[in-house]
């Protein structure tokens, strides 16, 4: 573990890999990732494989969609090293960061490589193993920030983290002992009496409750006050929308249990963000040192909306109003909002997070959900986004502007 006395010592050597961001670039961009994986199995099999080439094969089994067996990969890798660099493109980097994360699949923690791509800025990604814990020395850095995500896999590595953090030697960014309010049933007790802002009550049900429910044993109320029908369900601890369902009445409410296993769940009242057009739009926020930027605008039909299932590539004027979005989000949403979102950035209390929201039908800053890990990136083609690179450039500014005034802030009080 961390000691109190701990000097920013170089400790374990790092191993380098490719990373997160390219290979997923890469992935998303049509590449075969087969040959690439082929001669890292081949390395493995002759014993040559470096740490960081075995933890790149994990990454591209999970993006050939073999989730389990890159994560079995990983489990082993990281079972013998924790700690990996990702080079910059200089060959003395300005400043170095130190990123701790769990053993988690790929979307468990922040993407921090796609909002450093391009910069001064060297990565080291150390991964803070259950029975492990930290090393006794920490590698050298300028400034730590948490990547580890609120889920139940990083609880143990997020405790670990928040016992060493009073005694850390560097500025620590994303505090391990705020990421848990992000939890959906944590996050609106946190948010609720905020003027101009609506998020709903999101309440754990059991399987027993719902079926109570659903034959009529028992009232919306007794789950939670503000329940009714129709109601959003999602199995307790599925993300991107695994199981999550609009249930318009209990006969629907029965139908939809009889398809799932689960035994958790989180129910909230639904909201109709419809816009006078019929049409929903949905909004990613970025949030780099308490300011709001503008991710994306997904507009469509239907109420679950992801970027992906708005079909945005398709059409140019969903496209061109996404532009204008952009274009005047600083004196427009994000001065409509300001009040609402100071007041939420101020209470999260993290230092970089993401927040899905919309506009209700009584204009007032409606809240999804907010996490640490959403990946922000700057993949979409330029010549169908030419908007895009633009605006992802200003985001990934911001976080590196606040990396290095954190750095500075830290070396200040240092020395």
């Amino acid at each position: 573990m961390l000691h109190p006395d701990s000097a920013p010592v170089t400790a374990p050597a790092y191993s380098d890999r490719i990373g997160f961001a390219q290979l997923t670039r890469h992935a998303f961009e049509g590449g075969d990732l087969h040959p690439l994986r082929e001669r890292l199995l081949a390395r493995i099999e002759q014993g040559t494989a470096e740490a960081g080439e075995g933890l790149d094969l994990s990454l591209i089994a999970q993006l050939l969609g073999e989730k389990e067996a890159g994560l079995v990969i990983q489990t082993e890798v990281l079972a013998f090293h924790q700690l990996f660099r990702t080079p910059c493109g200089l060959p003395k980097p300005r400043l170095r960061v130190l990123a701790l994360a769990a053993d988690i699949d790929m979307g468990g923690n922040t993407p921090i490589e796609f909002l450093l791509e391009g910069s001064d800025i060297e990565l080291l990604t150390l991964y803070v193993i259950k029975g492990v814990g930290l090393p006794e020395t920490l590698p050298d850095h300028d400034v730590a920030i948490v990547v580890a995500s609120d889920s139940e896999e990083c609880r143990e590595a997020l405790a670990v983290i928040a016992q060493a953090a009073p005694r850390w030697p560097r500025p620590l960014l994303n505090r391990p002992e705020l990421i848990g309010n992000l939890d959906r049933d944590k996050l609106y007790r946190l948010l609720a009496d905020i003027p101009g802002l609506d998020i709903p009550v999101t309440a754990n049900a059991t399987r027993a409750q719902l079926m109570a429910l659903s034959e009529g044993q028992i009232a919306c109320a007794e789950i939670t006050g503000e329940l009714h029908f129709p109601m959003i369900v999602r199995p307790r601890g599925t993300h991107a929308g695994v199981g999550l369902a609009k249930i318009d009445d209990a006969a629907a409410l029965k139908a939809y249990l009889a398809e799932r296993q689960e035994q958790d769940f989180f129910v909230a009242r639904f909201v109709n963000y419809a816009s006078p057009d019929g049409l929903f739009r949905k909004i990613r926020l970025t949030m780099v040192d308490g300011k709001p930027y503008a991710c994306h605008m997904a507009i469509a039909d239907r109420w679950d909306i992801w970027y992906l299932n708005a079909y945005m590539a398709f059409s140019e004027e969903k496209r061109a109003e996404e532009a204008i979005f952009m274009q005047d989000f600083d004196h427009d949403f994000a001065a409509r909002h300001k009040d609402a979102l100071d007041e939420m950035s101020r209470r999260v209390g993290l230092d970089y997070f993401i927040v899905d929201c919309a506009e209700n039908q009584d204009g007032e800053l409606l809240v999804f959900e907010a996490d640490n890990t959403a990946v922000v990136h700057n993949m979409d083609p330029p010549a169908v986004f030419p908007y895009k690179p633009p605006q992802m450039r200003k985001i990934f500014a911001a976080f590196t502007a606040m990396l290095s005034r954190h750095a500075t802030a830290g070396a200040g009080s240092a020395a």
